[in-house]
């Protein structure tokens, strides 16, 4: 019997953090793995017909559909989407941007404008240290910048600052499909089906991982959350409210599409 035939007749794009794996971890069909950016880019230009994208690109042009029930979330620190500063975060002027990720970026922008009246310049990589106050990390390599800075930096926690901030989950990266699959409630439900296995297996997942067991598994169980439930869509107005009061997308009264 062919295991999750609805998704082997499309293509399928997943990005390629640790934090995804429990996602993807039981289909064995192909996969494009690529940046966040690059997957929305080629969700955007039909390369691929369902991908996990940042949560960006379904508030900046809400054609697509959802899938319920799963996503790439925190409810507190998130550990791996984190900006990384010396000087007070008052004194922050310029941040070197990883521009792997919208979501990450326009997070960080919401938070110090909403929340510390702050717009600092953005900078692109490498400028970070010599030519910028701070750096916006995410990911594998901001779990790695972790176990090398051994405290040299202050880190300010995008989820942590969320929470702390609205009381509310981040969402950073649903599954997005195309609007028009003849078959989109089947393909949900194979995603959904792919999370209850995968997070079933994160002790196996995290052996296989590069970085240390123990912190990856801490990781994916105590700083990740898969769900996407009635806080987490919450949680997702809310962002699309300050991004629109902010100036990063335009206002809309379409509604996101669940499936």
């Amino acid at each position: 019997m062919i295991r999750y035939p609805a998704l082997r007749a499309l293509r399928v794009g997943c990005v390629q953090y640790l934090n995804a794996r429990p996602l993807i971890h039981g289909y064995d069909g192909p996969v494009v793995f690529d940046h966040p950016s690059g997957l929305a880019r080629d969700l955007a230009q039909g390369a691929l017909d369902v991908a996990l994208v940042p949560i960006f690109e379904a508030l900046n042009h809400p054609r697509y559909l959802l899938a319920d029930g799963v996503a790439i979330a925190s409810d507190g620190p998130v550990f791996s989407v984190f900006l990384a500063h010396r000087g007070p975060l008052a004194e922050v002027r310029t941040i070197a941007l990883d521009p792997a990720s919208l979501t990450s970026i326009h997070l960080l922008q919401v938070l110090l404008a909403e929340y510390h009246g702050l717009r600092p310049q953005l900078l692109e990589l490498p400028a970070f240290p010599a030519d910028a106050d701070a750096v916006l990390l995410i990911g594998n390599q901001a779990i790695d910048f972790r176990e090398r800075d051994a405290g040299a930096h202050q880190l300010l926690d995008l989820g942590e600052e969320w929470t702390h901030r609205t009381g509310l989950p981040f969402v950073y990266a649903p599954w997005l499909l195309r609007a028009d699959l003849p078959n989109a409630s089947a393909v949900a439900d194979e995603l959904r089906a792919l999370k209850r296995d995968g997070t079933s297996r994160i002790s196996e997942i995290v052996r296989a991982d590069a970085h240390n067991p123990a912190l990856s598994e801490r990781y994916l169980t105590q700083h990740i959350r898969f769900d996407l439930g009635s806080r987490e869509k919450e949680g997702i107005e809310k962002f699309r409210a300050l991004l629109v009061k902010h100036g990063f997308i335009p206002a809309s009264d379409e509604p996101l599409r669940y499936v």
